[in-house]
């Protein structure tokens, strides 16, 4: 006689449906995580606010603000300075999206999920 694999679950067999549907409602949980996510601006400043870049909560670039009068447009040295302000302020937002991103799709992309599969970090999202 054999024994089924699916015992030492609890005995009673193994019920595909439930599994299902518990892998679908988690599916409605992420997709309405990332979506509230996309929805969310993030801002993120330097020197002050002379820079002051817009973020989406999973991290796309939605703007750049410049304060008038900080920047010389001729000055080659001033430029650099602005292009890396803009970089230190889009590190900044995205930082914040990074761990809002983690508050809101943790509970969803790892820890508890099911065995051998693997968390949504390691599915790219």
């Amino acid at each position: 006689m054999t024994q089924n694999p699916f015992d030492a679950l609890g005995g009673g067999g193994f019920d595909m449906n439930a599994l299902l549907q518990q892998a679908q409602q988690m599916q409605e949980q992420l997709q309405a995580a990332q979506e509230r996510l996309t929805d969310t601006v993030l801002d993120g400043t330097v020197a002050g606010g002379a820079v002051t870049v817009k973020v989406s909560g999973v991290g796309d670039l939605i703007a750049v603000e410049i304060k008038a009068g900080g920047f010389d447009g001729t000055d080659a040295d001033d430029l650099a300075d602005l292009g890396d302000m803009i970089v230190a302020a889009y590190r900044d937002a995205k930082s914040q999206a990074d761990a809002l991103a983690g508050e809101a799709l943790g509970p969803l992309a790892g820890g508890g999920g099911l065995p051998g599969m693997p968390s949504t970090g390691q599915l790219g999202f």
